[in-house]
């Protein structure tokens, strides 16, 4: 019996060498106060009043300006005749009614176009408040069709909720606004943006604008739904969306979609927010956008008159006056930006949730650490660890260097403060010469490191736990920096950090083990990557999507570096969980404490090659 006894004391003493599973699971009990403070942090907004007057969209009158401007100018893709003829068209429009109209012209360079000549034009009704409201409507679309409904429909849904306020044209003019009212006609809308992005950032209006609404395709068959992702993580505020919310439901009889909190979750942690809302949240002016078409884009085929759903276009047109009486009676409750993740009717505060994501960080910190320590205290070989993972940083950063210098070639876009749609040529037609040869380079430094990382012999087992210690310590850094830069970002992070963390604790069990822990870890970026794919449509894209995004510079270089960190430490550990790691020893000695670190790893070499691990004290 006393062998099996000590047996089973060394099998757990070496379980306990790896990672304290009792400390860690102890240390998950720092997350019950956060959970509970998310919990009383639920709450349900209450919509602003609903206007006096019921709602006269004439959308028969609509309905034929949106038919009308897709007839005559079908081709709006920006820089063209047929974007100037459809400027001069909207002009005449509201002259007709006697509006004020301000041009501002200005050259953009749009990935895939090149340099062309947008022009917003800007229609303002002087109210009681200098505070504004703001609804806007791009007017230009991608060229390949008509665009009856992505966008002629909510330009002239637009034009008809300023003929109310015209001083011409009508029986009755309506009486002066609470607010400044600011209704605009934007170009560039169907690259990204641009429009929306040279109000938010140029004109001397932006600093009044308390609350935006984009119409943006409004006769399409699908249910009418609410975009509200950012170019950073912040949210409309919960007035302006509750009050979208119900106003559409009293016309349609059914809530508006919006997205799930799990891709509110994920726009929040990656915020490259797509359309035009996304300009003025990043600028933290609430905003959302109102829409029926997905953001993949669509059929050109399908976006002509024929398709045309026009009760629904009456009904929504409808509830966008009511959406914009009600804004003029309490703007003050619907301006402001702030995180938030919506649920229903109900609505989590962003502030709770990046507190519990930043607590559920103590246990695998408080684990690894206690792993470190152990580890520098029995002398495990952590020097050749930390070189193998440099050598492995080194590749990541050769290879976002080789992307940097393919941007500079031409082969990815960049120089736009904007994320190209799906159907943009910058993104559907890429360079495959220049991709091969980028990937050719790429490969070519990986190649190289596999030669210095190749094992010559099979490690033993205390130079694969300090390959580990080593691993999740960089891991526990990277975590505190994405922590620093962007909370949400957290959610892609936390997966690889509590399934990799038993990872040593199963290197002595099946392969199959190690094999799902290690893809449970990939599980943080893969939804990132199944998120953006999924919600524009991308398809095979995706992958060169998000390159794209990081030259860019939607994705800030502050995040590359952390993503190459990352990509790093997950290299290592896969070499760990599939059996090819080997530590990488000093090749020449610097002199001083070096030199003894280099003595005291060749006199560790030898115990271990004596099966002699720990070594003993010399002293005892």
């Amino acid at each position: 019996m006393r062998p099996r006894k000590s047996l089973r004391h060394s099998r757990r003493r070496a379980s306990e060498q790896a990672v304290n599973g009792r400390l860690v699971r102890a240390a998950t009990l720092l997350l019950v106060l956060p959970v509970l403070v998310l919990a009383f942090t639920i709450t349900t907004p209450e919509p602003l009043p609903a206007p006096a007057l019921p709602p006269s969209f004439d959308g028969t009158s609509a309905t034929e300006l949106a038919i009308e401007l897709a007839r005559d100018f079908p081709d709006r893709e920006p820089g063209t005749a047929g974007a100037n003829g459809a400027t001069g068209w909207v002009q005449e429009r509201l002259a007709l009614y006697g509006l004020p109209v301000a041009e501002d012209a200005w050259d953009e360079t749009i990935p895939g176009l090149g340099n062309v000549r947008l022009r917003n034009l800007v229609s303002v009704i002087p109210g009681a408040s200098s505070d504004a409201i703001l609804f806007l409507a791009h007017r230009d679309n991608i060229g390949s069709g008509p665009g009856t409904n992505d966008n002629a429909s909510g330009t002239a849904a637009l034009i008809e909720l300023e003929r109310g306020y015209g001083r011409l044209g009508t029986l009755a003019g309506r009486p002066k606004p609470e607010h400044t009212l600011i209704f605009l006609s934007s170009d560039g809308g169907a690259f990204g943006g641009f429009g929306a992005e040279r109000f938010a950032s140029a004109s001397p209006l932006r600093d009044n604008v308390r609350a935006v609404v984009s119409l943006d395709a409004l006769a399409g068959a699908a249910m009418p739904r609410l975009e509200i992702a950012g170019l950073t993580p912040h949210s409309p505020a919960p007035a302006l969306a509750r009050t979208t919310d119900v106003r559409l439901t009293e016309q349609l009889g059914v809530p508006a979609e919006r997205p799930g909190w799990l891709v509110q979750l994920v726009d929040l942690g990656m915020p490259f927010g797509y359309g035009e809302q996304a300009p003025f949240l990043g600028r933290e002016i609430s905003a959302l956008r109102l829409t029926t078409a997905g953001d993949g884009g669509g059929s050109a085929v399908t976006d002509t008159t024929e398709y045309l759903d026009r009760a629904r276009f009456v009904k929504v047109g409808l509830a966008a006056e009511s959406i914009l009486a009600s804004l003029d009676g309490g703007i003050e409750l619907a301006g402001g930006t702030a995180g938030y993740v919506y649920l229903g009717s109900r609505i989590i505060r962003g502030w709770a949730v990046e507190f519990v994501l930043v607590i559920a960080l103590a246990p695998f910190l408080i684990g690894v650490l206690d792993l470190f320590a152990r580890s520098r205290r029995e002398r495990l070989p952590l020097a050749g660890a930390w070189r193998a993972l440099r050598v492995r940083l080194g590749v990541w950063l050769w290879a976002g260097l080789v992307i940097g210098a393919g941007a500079l070639a031409g082969t990815f876009p960049r120089g736009s403060p904007l994320p190209p749609p799906p159907n943009s040529p910058a993104v559907t037609q890429w360079p495959v010469d220049g991709i091969v040869i980028v990937g050719l380079v790429a490969a070519f430094g990986w190649w190289r490191a596999h030669r210095i990382l190749a094992p010559g012999a099979a490690p033993v087992a205390a130079e694969v736990l300090a390959g580990y210690a080593v691993s999740l310590l960089a891991l526990g850094a990277i975590a505190i920096a994405t922590a620093l830069i962007n909370p949400y970002a957290l959610l892609f992070v936390l997966p690889s950090l509590y399934t990799w963390l038993w990872l040593p604790r199963v290197g002595v069990r099946s392969g199959w083990a190690r094999d799902c822990l290690y893809g449970l870890g990939l599980t943080g970026i893969a939804l990132a990557v199944v998120g953006v794919g999924t919600q524009l449509e991308l398809g095979l894209n995706t992958p060169l999507y998000l390159l794209s995004l990081a030259t860019l510079g939607i994705i800030s270089w502050p995040t590359v570096l952390i993503l190459i960190a990352w990509a790093a430490v997950a290299s290592q550990l896969g070499a760990l969980a599939t059996g090819r790691y080997a530590p990488l020893e000093a090749r020449r000695p610097l002199g001083g404490g070096i030199v003894r670190a280099s003595e005291r790893e060749e006199t560790d070499a030898r115990a271990r090659r004596e099966n002699v691990w720990p070594p003993g004290n010399p002293d005892e």
